[in-house]
């Protein structure tokens, strides 16, 4: 039965989510009848990865079933709200953690599964621990951190840099000094898809960082009073300016988007030396670069540290994990169908393989050698080490707020870089939606 819903909702993309659910026969949101019930997104290689894992689990269960909806990226935001608003959310529900967990929690919509991750130690001691900051809310986890790591990395092209005759940077100084080097050759700085406003954001998330440490944003987390004042915040914000007036970025990015991957073509086709962006760009490179990762153009760092700056330089900030909650309104057979395929059904050795294989690093511990034996293992192995082994992973910036103050945030970003705010006004324009 959940394979039969899943082909028909893929077979229905276009279609609302409100009528693919009664086109598939569904009984309405929430309920299957005593099972549980699990919405997550659809879209390859990912939905295949998390509908085996179901399908695994239902075989070894079959009378404990899980059925489960798939939805588009879009759609599926607006209608997991709707349902847990309304009481008829799913047992299992999909996310990101951060500000919108939080929102739930709040109001009392999801489970407190502090005392069951205290009963299965065993289940947490296998996971990133970096993985568990955006599924905790006042010291309470209320989600089961899954699937993989998604740091933020700067990428460059050795090829430009050979050709330039110059070295990756270690430090902020050694970016700016880069800049002019490759604008005198015609090659642009950095690539950056700029519409797309979240690819604007990776930048402030490492300088905030690398400037006043992690304390810096945590403060705005935990809503105190104009904390997009600390004159740390004020630093980065310059910075970024400065690297906008210096010719920093490709010409044009604010008219660039990311979802079309044209940030990323102007890395491996030698029109830009460098590029900030998340794990899941190595695989477009790899599948849309021809021979670009292959033949070892492809360079990969963490984001170096800035000159007097107080944050440690294994911290990293990204997609700590993708996170699963369970609905406080579902039955107790439900609750503990979702408890049993968290502590068993998730992360097991074949979903592992799979998500490797898709180019992605799982968040379980003691992986190592499936990383070293897979193709493209001097990435995975990079990867896991800096999500591993970060002091502190912070959270991409819009999942950790809350949906109104996000949403500021991606506004005035975007006049930030077009210098249509001064820092000063970015900080003051963010600070009027601190707690909001």
């Amino acid at each position: 039965m959940a394979l039969s819903r899943r082909t028909l909702l893929g077979l229905a993309a276009a279609v609302p989510a409100s009528a693919a659910l009664a086109a598939c026969g569904s009984s309405g949101p929430g309920k299957s009848n005593g099972g549980a019930t699990y919405w997550y997104l659809n879209g390859q290689p990912q939905e295949g990865v998390r509908a085996g894992a179901v399908d695994a689990y239902n075989k070894a269960h079959p009378k404990a079933q899980i059925e489960d909806t798939t939805f588009e990226n879009d759609a599926y935001k607006t209608k997991i709200k709707t349902a847990i608003g309304a009481g008829k959310a799913p047992t299992i529900i999909w996310g990101w953690g951060g500000g919108t967990l939080r929102t739930y929690a709040e109001a009392g919509q999801v489970e407190d599964l502090t005392s069951w991750f205290d009963e299965h130690a065993d289940v947490k001691k296998g996971l990133f621990p970096s993985s568990f900051g955006a599924a905790t809310v006042d010291g309470k986890i209320y989600a089961m951190p899954v699937e993989v790591v998604q740091p933020i990395i700067l990428y460059y092209n050795k090829k430009v840099f050979d050709k330039v005759g110059v070295k990756p940077p270690e430090s902020w100084d050694d970016i700016m000094a880069l800049v002019p080097k490759f604008n005198a050759k015609g090659i642009a700085p950095f690539a950056l898809g700029g519409q797309s406003r979240w690819t604007n954001m990776m930048w402030l998330e490492f300088l905030f960082d690398r400037i006043g440490g992690p304390e810096v944003f945590q403060a705005v987390i935990e809503g105190e009073k104009n904390a997009w004042s600390n004159p740390a915040a004020i630093d980065a914000l310059t910075k970024v300016q400065e690297l906008v007036e210096a010719d920093g970025f490709i010409k044009g990015f604010s008219s660039i988007t990311a979802d079309s991957n044209s940030d990323q073509a102007l890395l491996y086709t030698d029109r830009a030396a460098m590029m900030l962006h998340g794990a899941w760009s190595y695989g477009i490179q790899q599948t849309e670069g021809e021979d670009f990762v292959s033949s070892g153009s492809l360079g990969f760092m963490t984001f170096p540290p800035v000159e007097g700056g107080k944050g440690d330089p294994s911290n990293t900030v990204g997609n700590p994990a993708q996170y699963l909650s369970i609905s406080s309104k579902a039955s107790a057979e439900q609750k503990k169908i979702a408890k049993d395929f968290f502590a068993t059904g998730t992360l097991q050795d074949d979903e592992v393989k799979k998500w490797i294989a898709n180019g992605s690093v799982p968040i379980r511990l003691g992986i190592e050698k499936l990383l070293a034996d897979a193709k493209g293992a001097d990435f995975l192995q990079f990867t896991y080490d800096v999500a591993s082994k970060a002091k502190v992973f912070g959270q991409s910036w819009d999942q950790a707020l809350s949906p109104t103050a996000a949403e500021t945030l991606l506004d005035n970003i975007v006049k930030l870089f077009q210098m249509s705010v001064s820092p000063k006004q970015f900080a003051s324009n963010l600070n009027a939606v601190i707690g909001k």
